[in-house]
């Protein structure tokens, strides 16, 4: 029987709030297979959470990379663990860009799993892995990213202190309708997918969370929400996109339980709004508070920095923004993290900081964040304001190369500037090989437009 490691190189918070991860749990183990977990907070990621087995005792390790900076945790777990099974990565950042971690795997699953994971987990090595689709492993030219239809959800899942709380993760939709400049989802997910209302399951536990990148975009969003209403259920949606809240949707969600309203406007600067193309205007944002001020306890809003075209002025906005949202609501927090000109976007060819001169936008983007620091914190504002080092190295890892796999050797990654800096858009990609279904020509049209809407507004 085939042992299987399911590995999430962060903390179990994270992971077991994963709907992809409970999936591949659930079939693997159903498939006659034993598979078990690791976090790297239990047990340094080295011994599983059912049984404390050591990683090195399964056949096959299976790495869920969510986030770029798990690839430090992930390499780590490698070295220490002594495991020397067929190792595959998948996730987000391998459909993004898996070049960096070429060293470290002996292959990588582009797309989405579920139809393949029989045949994954049955490969003995890596020769019957490459005639699976979606896997790459350093030697094919070209590699089509595997998507898959939206099927009955699974009637079962480890209920865990999770980043939702303890709850049932319902997974409604994948990909997005929207066409959000700066977010890769639109194009490592598409096409957009919604789980119809009778695919989802009856469920037991108290808790629901509702999970899409926007489910209030799902067609059945309010009947969906309404049914766990009236099955007693505590619901809580991942967010809600401020236009689409309506004081019946504000009623049902505060029916729900709903504490913690969150949005993410992205900007608080009309100037912005053409290059993030994301459509949610300063009206939409205080609707959203107004509403929200008699119905819940708290506002959550998500903003970014460090946009091409963006001057401090525009950054000022958002403290602005917060300020007018916490005159009508008690509690306000606001999330603030530096733009990673992420594969796959229009902003692709973007530098990291905005400015052409690498220096002097890391420069001024250290300005931003304290300013909102500073300013959040005179207003009363709660801020989570991200480190602009943290997001340069994110950038470096989704846009780099193999030669980028120094920075997991601990080589600075000030090294690297030059993977900041604007790309031109004639130039190859790394991540080319990669078929996600779209016309690069088309994203070129894009990120010309943004730059051409930046030059008549300076």
């Amino acid at each position: 029987m085939r042992r299987v490691a399911l590995v999430y190189p962060n903390r179990y918070v994270g992971g077991i709030a994963n709907t992809g991860l409970q999936y591949m749990y659930a079939k693997i183990n159903e498939g006659g297979a034993v598979c078990e977990r690791f976090y790297s907070d239990i047990f340094e990621g080295l011994r599983s959470v059912e049984t404390a087995t050591p990683l090195k005792d399964f056949d096959v390790a299976l790495f869920s990379l969510q986030y770029e900076m798990d690839y430090f945790r992930a390499v780590e777990i490698i070295r220490k663990s002594g495991f020397d099974g067929l190792k595959i990565a998948g996730g987000p950042c391998v459909m993004e860009n898996p070049l960096p971690l070429l060293n470290y795997f002996d292959a990588f699953f582009v797309g989405e799993v579920e139809d393949h994971i029989e045949e994954i987990v049955n490969a003995r090595s890596v020769e019957e892995l490459e005639s699976i689709p979606g896997i790459y492993t350093g030697r094919e030219g070209r590699v089509k990213r595997v998507y898959s239809k939206l099927g009955r959800h699974i009637e079962k899942e480890i209920i865990g202190d999770g980043a939702y709380g303890r709850c049932f993760l319902l997974e409604i939709g994948r990909g997005c309708v929207r066409r959000c400049r700066f977010c890769i989802v639109r194009q490592i997910y598409f096409p957009p997918r919604w789980r119809r209302k009778d695919l989802l399951p009856e469920i037991e536990d108290e808790k629901v969370a509702i999970i899409a990148p926007s489910p209030s975009d799902h067609p059945e969003f309010r009947e969906i929400l309404q049914h766990y209403v009236e099955e007693g259920k505590q619901v809580s949606p991942s967010s809600v996109r401020a236009d689409t809240l309506s004081e019946e949707l504000a009623d049902l969600l505060k029916d729900a339980g709903l504490r913690t309203l969150t949005i993410a406007p992205e900007i608080a600067s009309p100037a912005l709004q053409e290059i993030i193309n994301k459509e949610i205007t300063r009206e939409n944002v205080l609707n959203a508070a107004e509403l929200a001020s008699t119905r819940f306890e708290k506002v959550k809003l998500y903003y970014m920095v460090g946009l091409p075209g963006e001057s401090f002025e525009d950054v000022k906005a958002i403290v602005e923004q917060a300020r007018e949202v916490k005159k009508l609501v008690r509690r306000v927090e606001v999330s603030v993290n530096p733009l990673v000109p992420k594969p796959h976007t229009p902003l692709q060819w973007a530098p990291f900081g905005g400015k052409d001169d690498i220096r002097e936008g890391v420069a001024e983007l250290r300005k931003k964040l304290e300013y909102i620091r500073k300013e959040s914190k005179k207003a009363g504002i709660e801020a989570d304001v991200s480190s602009y080092r943290e997001f340069a190295i994110q950038t470096i890892l989704s846009r780099g190369d193999r030669k980028v796999s120094q920075l997991l050797e601990g080589v600075s990654y000030r090294k690297f500037e030059d993977y900041l800096r604007a790309i031109d858009v004639d130039s190859s990609l790394p991540w080319d090989f990669i078929d996600h279904g779209y016309k690069k020509a088309r994203l070129v049209r894009e990120f010309e437009m943004v730059m051409e809407t930046i030059k008549k507004t300076l």
